[in-house]
């Protein structure tokens, strides 16, 4: 972590990514083995690293956390991704996973973001400059927890994506909750790590957040995947347990 944060200091931001990537590679070099397999990345270490306390959760090679690698293997057993000719919207994803999704052929894939510089688009998932009923399936991972309005947000994912299409909109939350905890008062990241969890969350969501997304027009499954996993599946692909998918239609 020092050393990336060191490059972005010294190294001019357009150079940031091809460094990264050299980083990656040279990482994942010293972590070969068999034990584990990123599918997002195809490769096999002897270990996950850790994150934020999480033993065995981050990818050498392309950084996919647990979360990211579930994506992937849900992408693959679930859904028509990696199938049908789609046309795809993804807000704020993992850089390597975006990457890797422009060069599939059957998708016509478009990331967004509000400030990064490597997205196709630039936008504020609030109020999107997207035209109605455009998109066959949209990815918005681990994003709302960040959107002060995310009501807004919902709806504007549901106007741009196509009748029939789906959604995956995932979020962490706290079970122990029934009702989503917000306060928009706290606005410094210091206090919105004390009161959130962590410094660029503006939530804790509970159990009603399946009915914050029904009420922006959303048919939801709460899908339990990883339960119908193998055990052994689960420590190969190095997946947290208890993460369930949201998975979204518009009605036809």
């Amino acid at each position: 972590m020092f050393f990336r944060l060191l490059l972005r200091k010294i190294i001019p931001d357009k150079y940031h990514s091809q460094v990264q990537s050299i980083y990656f590679i040279l990482r994942s070099l010293y972590y070969l083995g068999n034990k584990v397999t990123c599918p997002c990345c195809d490769r096999h270490f002897r270990k996950f690293l850790p994150d934020l306390g999480r033993p065995n959760a981050q990818c050498p090679r392309c950084a996919s956390l647990e979360r990211h690698r579930l994506l992937w293997l849900y992408l693959t057993d679930k859904t028509n991704f990696f199938k049908d000719k789609l046309k795809i919207l993804d807000i704020s994803p993992l850089v390597y996973f975006s990457q890797k999704c422009k060069s599939l052929p059957n998708l016509n894939y478009i990331d967004a973001d509000i400030d990064s510089s490597t997205v196709a688009i630039k936008l504020d998932i609030t109020v999107m400059p997207l035209l109605d009923n455009q998109f066959d399936g949209i990815i918005c991972y681990h994003v709302l927890e960040h959107v002060q309005d995310d009501q807004s947000a919902m709806r504007e994912l549901f106007r741009v994506l196509k009748p029939g299409g789906w959604a995956i909109l995932q979020s962490p939350i706290d079970e122990n909750r029934g009702r989503t905890f917000e306060d928009p008062s706290v606005i410094d990241p210091e206090d919105r790590k004390r009161v959130f969890g962590h410094s660029d969350h503006v939530r804790i969501y509970g159990l009603d957040y399946v009915n914050r997304i029904q009420n922006a027009g959303f048919i939801v499954i709460v899908d339990d995947y990883i339960k119908r996993l193998p055990n052994n599946f689960v420590l190969k692909y190095g997946l947290e347990e208890g993460e369930v998918i949201y998975y979204c239609t518009k009605p036809k």
